[in-house]
C-alpha cells in the first residue's frame, strides 16, 4: 500500500453528486412552502417549487462532487490520514493504536460500481469514528485489514 496521498476514484464523485443533488433538492423544495407562507406569499410557492428543485439539485451535485474530488487519504506506519480541502479544510489523523474496530459498508449505488465506505471507529470521544466513502472496494478492504493489525508493520 503506497504511503503518498491517494485521491478517491472519479466514479465515486458521480455517486456523491447524485446523492447531493437529491438531498439538496428535497431540502430546498421542503423549505420553499413554509418560507413562502411565512413571507406572506401564500399562493406564490407553487411556481417557486420547480425552481427550488432545480437549484437544489444543481447546488447539491456541485458541492458533493467538489467535496469528493477534494478528499484524499494516506496510510503510513503510524496512522491513517484523511484530508478534505473543500469549503472547510480538515486534516484528520487516526493513530493505529487508537483504532477500536473497522467497518466496510456498501450501499446499493456503491455496490453497483465497485465502491465502498470505510468506517474507522476509534478510542476517544471527540471523533469516535472517521468515515471515508467512495473508496475502491479493494482499497477499503486492504485498509481495513492493515488497520486491524496495528502492531505489525508490513512494509507500508
Amino acid at each position: 500500500m503506497p504511503t503518498h496521498w491517494q485521491q478517491l476514484p472519479v466514479r465515486g464523485a458521480r455517486v456523491a453528486a447524485i446523492a447531493g443533488a437529491i438531498g439538496m433538492a428535497i431540502t430546498l423544495a421542503v423549505l420553499t412552502i413554509p418560507l413562502s407562507l411565512l413571507l406572506g406569499h401564500a399562493h406564490g410557492w407553487l411556481w417557486k417549487l420547480p425552481l427550488a428543485l432545480v437549484a437544489g439539485a444543481v447546488l447539491g451535485a456541485w458541492l458533493s462532487w467538489r467535496r469528493h474530488r477534494r478528499t484524499s487519504w494516506r496510510l503510513d506506519d503510524h496512522s491513517l490520514a484523511v484530508r478534505r480541502t473543500h469549503l472547510w479544510h480538515s486534516d484528520t489523523r487516526v493513530p493505529r493504536a487508537r483504532v477500536q474496530h473497522l467497518d466496510v459498508r456498501r450501499g446499493p449505488l456503491e455496490r453497483s460500481i465497485g465502491l465502498a465506505t470505510l468506517v474507522v471507529h476509534t478510542a476517544g470521544s471527540r471523533l469516535d469514528a472517521v468515515s471515508l466513502s467512495g473508496l475502491e472496494l479493494a482499497d477499503a478492504e486492504t485498509l481495513r485489514d492493515l488497520l486491524a493489525r496495528p502492531d505489525e508493520h508490513d512494509g507500508l
